[in-house]
């Protein structure tokens, strides 16, 4: 444990007292999110990202640990476990290095060395390997081994036999393979040649090839998916006599002997037959994690920017769910997210029954008093969004539309939550409300999707799919316990990733919940069924209750500091009623002048605990998404005939690639910012300029109408 702290201080570059009380508190079955809002004292404020990769990597370690004791007991119970090999064992910093000394060791399947063994052969190799004879007929040496009773007819099946456990044994050495496999990084090249000449999306790689050491990780993902698909054959290729020429290097004796050239040709043959196929799939299975892995952190940042998008508040909000034959969904929902009324239209083509559907929509917009319109972006998008912009126009007051992403809509709609929360709508217009209600609360809306659904990703289906859910899963908690959820309203799919809750007891909360009719204070969480002490501890702060009984259960204050908040503002002289009347003057001028560190002392409380108290009292209620920019809402459509180049346009970033970014100009067609245009500096990593849910100005420089591609540039805007 001690060695592992160690490790994790120095990879981290951390203090001592910050590693050894985050593993302490995760082992008490603290979650991140509570120890990165309320430890931040034991941690030296960490914060919840650097906490995931530290506990990511303390998993790994302890795992890395177990596995090394494993290998230990496996060898020591072949009896084979050497003064040499604990100590290397003890070396070792990857589950690579354990494999590679475990090989030898490992139960194999038959293999011709195997079959050599049980010839009887494995002395002879021995005498080969070693190299000492210096004269003489390899005739003698090798005949003494000829048993046609046990197989070996001849001497050239003796050598054949011993050459081929020397194969082995040379593939089996940990040192010879780290020393390839450090040969294959630094001098191979990734190669990809085409398997079929007809068009595809993988044309650029038909004959590509690019150093293994500098391929950008995105290109990995995209080979790796035309080789699943079979348009390309994909290797590794290294100099071959580079790479003998190390192997021998290790293994020839410089005295000549007349053992020497079957030494040679066993060290070629185990570099053909068995080293180079398993060190080439090796490299492209660490090129794929590591790919693999800069994928996950892209997806996970743009579905973190996703989910913090600024909510439309108190707005009527009227969805529709795009179609051609099977007509235009529509839900109208209130300010609250309720479903008001659903009905379907058909101004779309086959049916074209545009007057009947604008006279139904136009009459639901004045009913309701619908202030947007909020329209899917799928197949028939445009269209609708023709009809919706030409319609809104005969409205005398101000209605404004947006096309949102539909990603995911679809599953939720189909979905047994989808079917639980509305048993009487069919499964479209389970998704003209889901659309409707992303708009209004994207968080909230959401997290009722599988996260690897919602389409803000590259390649999502070429990863570990249990890393990246956990992965997505930990952004999702990260950003529900960030914003902190009402208690009285949230959905159980809410609730589940609120710190310390998990799908059962959220169940609980909304059953207790719909039997008090609601919750009055933080306290009467304990009187849920399964929610103990411990979850009370990691779920009370992020739970929000307006207009309560104490209005620090609208904050997040922990419970466990409620009486120091008290005692703060005995101190500074003001009141709860002042805090929930927002009379707090200029509060925190008013803690520097009395010295902050002398106050935090006076409280019992930290000072990183103190500023976040001072920043929840002048602010109750807060909710930290209201501070970013709105969403651009539209009164006209675009339409990609419009764009010219050179034209200068205001657009919302749908999605980050390493690549570039996708950036929605109103036009149905994202357009790429490749990452050679998005500044007049060299860009090594988009998300340094974009994030998903900024808007950017961007200047058209193309428009491909027959292949729907749309460049745009950032530069010099």
């Amino acid at each position: 444990m001690a060695d592992i702290a160690a490790q994790l201080i120095q990879e981290f570059n951390l203090k001592p007292f910050q590693v050894q009380n985050t593993m302490k508190l995760v082992d008490e079955g603290c979650t991140i999110p509570f120890i990165a809002r309320y430890r931040k004292e034991q941690t030296g404020e960490l914060n919840d990202q650097v906490l995931r990769e530290l506990h990511e990597r303390l998993v790994y370690l302890r795992n890395l640990e177990s596995r090394r004791e494993d290998v230990r007991r496996l060898i020591d119970e072949q009896g084979k476990l050497t003064p040499d090999i604990s100590p290397a064992l003890d070396k070792c910093r990857s589950m690579q290095e354990i494999e590679d000394i475990y090989r030898p060791f490992k139960p194999k399947r038959r293999t011709r060395a195997s079959v050599a063994r049980e010839k009887g052969l494995e002395e002879l190799a021995g005498i080969l390997f070693a190299q000492n004879i210096k004269s003489g007929e390899i005739s003698d040496v090798a005949g003494k081994f000829v048993d046609a009773a046990k197989g070996v007819n001849n001497v050239d099946e003796a050598l054949a036999g011993a050459m081929d456990i020397i194969a082995e044994e040379v593939s089996d050495d940990a040192a010879n393979r780290k020393t390839i496999r450090d040969l294959f990084y630094r001098h191979g090249m990734l190669v990809s040649k085409a398997l079929k000449q007809e068009d595809s999306v993988y044309r650029m790689y038909y004959d590509f090839r690019e150093p293994v050491a500098r391929v950008a990780k995105h290109r990995i993902l995209a080979v790796n998916r035309g080789e699943k698909e079979e348009f390309l054959k994909v290797s590794i290729e290294v100099p071959e006599e580079l790479v003998l020429a190390s192997l021998k290097a290790r293994t020839i004796k410089r005295d000549s002997s007349i053992t020497t050239e079957y030494v040679e040709r066993a060290v070629s043959d185990s570099y053909k037959r068995l080293i180079a196929p398993s060190i080439e799939k090796e490299v492209r299975n660490e090129l794929t994690e590591s790919a693999g892995e800069q994928a996950m952190r892209v997806f996970a940042e743009n579905l973190r920017n996703l989910l913090m998008q600024p909510p439309v508040k108190g707005r009527v909000v009227l969805g529709l769910d795009p179609a051609y034959r099977t007509g235009c969904k529509i839900a109208v929902v209130n300010d609250t997210g309720k479903v008001m009324a659903t009905t379907v239209i058909y101004p779309t083509p086959p049916q074209n029954k545009t007057e009947e559907a604008e006279k139904t929509m136009l009459h639901l917009v004045e009913k309701y008093g619908v202030d947007i319109v909020s329209i899917g972006n799928g197949t028939a998008s445009k269209e609708s969004e023709i009809f919706v912009a030409n319609s809104l126009k005969k409205i005398s007051r101000k209605v404004c539309y947006m096309v949102v992403s539909e990603a995911g809509a679809s599953v939720y709609s189909a979905s047994k939550l989808g079917a639980d929360e509305f048993p009487e709508f069919d499964v479209s217009l389970r998704s003209a409300v889901s659309i409707a209600r992303r708009l209004q609360d994207p968080l909230a809306e959401l997290v009722k999707i599988d996260p690897k659904a919602i389409g803000v990703g590259q390649y999502q289906h070429d990863m570990n799919q249990r890393k990246l859910s956990d992965t997505l899963g930990g952004v999702v908690e990260d950003c529900v316990n960030s914003v902190g959820i009402d208690l009285n309203t949230a959905s159980p799919s809410l609730l589940s990733y609120v710190s310390g809750i998990n799908s059962a007891v959220a169940k609980n909360i909304v059953e207790y919940r719909d039997e008090i009719g609601h919750f009055k204070s933080r306290k009467e969480l304990k009187k849920v069924k399964k929610l103990g002490d411990k979850a009370f501890e990691q779920c009370a702060g992020f739970l929000r209750i307006h207009d309560g009984k104490n209005v620090l259960d609208d904050t997040s204050v922990h419970p466990e500091s409620y009486g120091a908040a008290e005692k703060l503002l005995g101190i500074m002289g003001y009141t709860l009623d002042d805090v929930k009347n927002r009379k707090m003057g200029d509060l925190p001028k008013e803690i520097e002048r009395k010295g902050i560190a002398s106050i935090a002392e006076a409280v019992g409380v930290g000072v990183p605990t103190l500023r976040d108290i001072i920043s929840e009292l002048l602010k109750p209620g807060r909710d930290p998404r209201d501070e970013l920019p709105q969403p651009i809402l539209l009164t006209d459509v675009l339409d990609i005939a419009d764009l010219k180049p050179g034209k200068v346009l205001t657009g919302t970033v749908r999605n980050v690639a390493d690549f570039g970014a996708f950036v929605d100009i109103g036009v149905h067609q994202d357009g790429l910012v490749h990452i050679s245009e998005m500044a007049d500096r060299f860009v090594k990593d988009p998300m340094e300029i974009v994030s998903v849910g900024d808007i950017v100005k961007v200047r058209v420089l193309s428009v491909d109408n027959t292949r729907k591609r749309i460049s745009l540039s950032m530069k010099g805007i």
